[in-house]
């Protein structure tokens, strides 16, 4: 448990996350505000929510807001991610002439799908072509988790999709829940220092092309704990990362300045 002081702002929207965390919060003696607006009474505290509305009220709140660097997944070995991706602009990722997988990094400036090809990627000057965007090859993943990472280690996991659909279930005492934990502390070893010491790290099973049948461990995406999802995992242990992930400026550790997200960022974000 990181803490039994402060407390902790919520974006308006509600969420079952949310809920979840807020009730976890008060367990442990804080005090949980749901914000109704950009005016922000109280600083110093820790946030959970959208980045469009952290652009509005994390300066007021006094919050380091934690997040993956755009590039780390384009970085990562090919035994890590199980498929090519590539770091390019979005006015690249038009020229492609052939289907991919295409995401913004961190934000939501446009759909992550897979596109028959770049013509059929969005067009016109919003958003610029200039945005950043990870382009991968199709895979099909057999099942998806949700892992939540606080200095290095897995605090607590859910698996969220089986073949694409939403099927929430604990890590903890799934059948993958060995195989899971030791590809992520594979992972964490070799290449953990390029992540922030709170943060939420997707990884699946790819299917095998020969047959269908599950295959390779591979890395989803990495992503920023202070807004994402917790599905099935212990949201006690997941409100550990979120308070790290987004917690006050004086408390931000040297290791962490690097990923911290500015504000210029997340209102480009939004």
């Amino acid at each position: 448990m990181v803490t039994k002081h402060g407390f902790l702002a919520l974006a308006p929207q509600y969420t079952t996350t949310s809920e979840l965390l807020s009730t976890s919060a008060r367990r442990r003696g804080m005090d949980v505000e749901v914000l109704a607006g950009t005016a922000v009474r109280r600083r110093g505290g820790h946030y959970y929510g959208g980045p469009a509305f952290a652009a509005r009220v994390a300066d007021d709140l006094e919050v380091a807001l934690l997040e993956p660097s755009d590039d780390w997944l384009a970085t990562l070995p090919h035994e890590y991610t199980g498929r090519h991706i590539a770091m390019a602009t979005l006015g690249e990722a038009r020229s492609l002439s052939r289907p991919a997988f295409v995401k913004p990094p961190s934000d939501k400036s446009f759909p992550a799908a897979v596109y028959a090809d770049g013509s059929h990627l969005p067009a016109g000057p919003e958003p610029s072509p200039d945005v950043p965007v990870l382009i991968s090859d199709v895979v099909t993943w057999a099942a998806e988790f949700r892992l939540h990472i606080l200095d290095g280690e897995v605090r607590t996991g859910s698996q969220y999709t089986t073949f694409g659909r939403l099927d929430a279930e604990p890590l903890h005492g799934h059948r993958y829940e060995g195989a899971a934990l030791e590809f992520a502390d594979g992972l964490l070893t070799t290449c953990g220092d390029g992540l922030p010491s709170a943060v939420v790290l997707d990884i699946g099973l790819l299917t095998a092309p020969e047959h269908g049948a599950a295959g390779q461990w591979a890395v989803v995406e990495a992503n920023m704990a202070w807004f994402s999802n917790c599905y099935a995992a212990d949201p006690d242990r997941v409100l550990d990362v979120v308070l790290r992930s987004a917690g006050p400026r004086t408390q931000l550790a040297e290791r962490d300045r690097r990923f911290c997200r500015t504000i210029e960022d997340a209102h480009l974000a939004g």
